[in-house]
Parts: structure tokens; sequence; C-alpha cells
């Protein structure tokens, strides 16, 4: 059994959601659509230089489009935090049965069996549903855990009970 307690931080939440970004379908189609406006991007910069009228209004909607798809992760972390900052204090309780969630105003068990699977970043692990686009996920910081130890615990305890991504 690992115990974490912990606020609600947006970096958590940032960071759990670029990992899930590498397991949501629509997440992947983000990035490729980000490479497709890169190049487009590299072509309109290699025309200019070349001398050629570049046409601003696509270059400029190119690239706004790029940093949007760059900045959602924080952007919906920041949703999610402002969800989250009302609950309070989040206790949490990870055995080889699942994930306990208690704050100061719900409470929650999540099986392995509804988020059969993780990723883990330097800050957080991530566990995730197995749906398409991953739509629940629960977040673990690392900075929460009683005891450095901890997180090799809680690594271990998710290995044998979840497939890592």
């Amino acid at each position: 059994m690992v115990e974490l307690e912990y606020g609600p931080a947006v970096g958590d939440y940032a960071s759990a959601l670029r990992a899930r970004r590498h397991v949501s379908r629509s997440s992947r189609v983000q990035l490729w659509v980000f490479g497709f406006l890169a190049v487009f991007v590299a072509l309109e910069a290699v025309v200019g230089l070349a001398g050629q009228d570049v046409p601003v209004f696509p270059l400029v909607l190119m690239v706004s489009t790029g940093l949007l798809i760059q900045f959602t992760p924080w952007l919906q972390a920041r949703a999610v935090y402002r969800l989250a900052e009302r609950q309070g204090v989040f206790r949490v309780t990870v055995t080889d049965a699942g994930v306990s969630v208690a704050t100061d105003n719900t409470t929650a068990s999540v099986n392995w069996v509804a988020q059969p699977r993780y990723r883990e970043t330097a800050e957080v692990f991530v566990l995730l549903s197995a749906d398409k686009n991953a739509v629940g996920f629960t977040v673990l910081p690392k900075r929460a855990v009683q005891h450095p130890a901890d997180v090799d615990r809680l690594r271990a305890i998710l290995d044998r009970n979840l497939t890592r991504v």
C-alpha cells in the first residue's frame, strides 16, 4: 500500500495530459496536424527566402493553429485544475485492489479494470482508461508520496496490476 496526500497543481495535470497525448487517438491526430503545419510553414519560409510573395493570412493561421495544438495540454490542465481545486486536499491510497481517492468533498474508488494502463513521467503516474482516447484518467503526483522510496513501491504496484504504455 502507498499513500499520497497533495493539493492539486496545474503542472501535475499538464504533465498528465501531455503523457495522455501519446496514447490518445485524437491527440495523435493533433500531433500529425502539427507536423503537417510545420512542413507548410517551412515551405512558406523557403518561398519567402526565394523572393516570392508569401500570403500572410495562411501563414498566420498555420502558426496560430500550431501554437494552439502545442498549448492544448496546458490549457486543458488549467480547466481541470479549477475543478480539482474546489475539492481541497487529495488523499490517495493505492493497493493491489485499486486506487481510493478521498478529498474534502468526495470519495471515489477505481479498480484496475476501469483504468488498466498507465504512463509515467518525471512528475506523475497517470492511470488511463482503455478507450481509444483515454478519456478517464487518474493523476498520482510523485511529489505527494510520504517517503522517496514510495515512488518505487508505487511503480511496483502499478507494474503488477497495469500495463505500462
